[in-house]
């Protein structure tokens, strides 16, 4: 087999799907005992004898589950094919797999807007 560029890797990436992508991440980091994930900082303990004071963290990414399709399945399809850039195959499954994510690790803006969508055409969206 002959060695890839990266070039040439990169344009083979962008042919996939965003969960033939996931699934190539996951066999990567499987294969290499590595992690794709950025490093999290862990934060420091407060000074002896003062009080403790729990910073609240807000989330800024999160994960669009669609819970149930609801009575319009054709148009939870079209949306979901619309936010993943799936084809039509994939999206059907993963309509039919409901519960299931349709977009993770995305950003709130993002998320709220796919969850508007998904639930303009019917169904019953969940963010976490």
């Amino acid at each position: 087999m002959a060695k890839l560029t990266t070039e040439e890797l990169i344009e083979q990436f962008k042919e996939l799907s965003l969960i033939e992508l996931s699934e190539f991440v996951k066999a990567f980091e499987e294969t290499f005992e590595v992690t794709a994930a950025a490093p999290v900082a862990v934060a420091a303990a407060p000074a002896a004898g003062g009080e403790a004071a729990a910073e609240v963290e807000e989330k800024d990414e999160f994960d669009v589950i669609l819970a149930a399709v609801g009575d319009k399945k054709i148009q939870v399809i079209k949306e979901v094919r619309a936010l993943t850039s799936l084809g039509l195959g994939e999206a059907k499954a993963l309509v039919d797999e409901a519960p299931k994510a349709v977009l993770e690790g995305a950003k709130k803006d993002d998320a709220e807007k796919a969850k508007a969508q998904l639930e303009a055409a019917g169904a019953t969206v969940e963010l976490k």
